[in-house]
């Protein structure tokens, strides 16, 4: 099974337990959730949950992660997120 690093807490997990994000090629700068892992382009790889979300922010870890020079809009995984700690079936 594949491993993966976390791109917020720094933490080596398999891949079935992160989430994957990727840079939205029709507008530079937002982020978007890839659960299905097939979203062409550059990805990264974060533990799905709020908390690591905020600390990627704060440390700025999308942006070099995913290569991104424009300031990143990250509400589309917010989103994804705050709905699989509503129902965590999804995902």
């Amino acid at each position: 099974m594949p491993t993966r690093t976390c791109i917020a807490t720094r933490e080596t997990k398999p891949d079935a337990e992160l989430l994957r994000v990727v840079a939205d090629p029709a507008a530079p700068g937002r982020i978007l959730p890839d659960p299905s892992r097939r979203l062409p382009g550059r990805g990264a790889w974060i533990t799905p949950t709020l908390e690591a979300l905020e600390l990627a922010e704060k440390r700025r870890a999308f942006a070099r992660a995913l290569r991104v020079s424009t300031p990143v809009d990250v509400g589309h995984v917010r989103t994804y997120l705050a709905s699989l700690a509503n129902d965590p079936t999804k995902g």
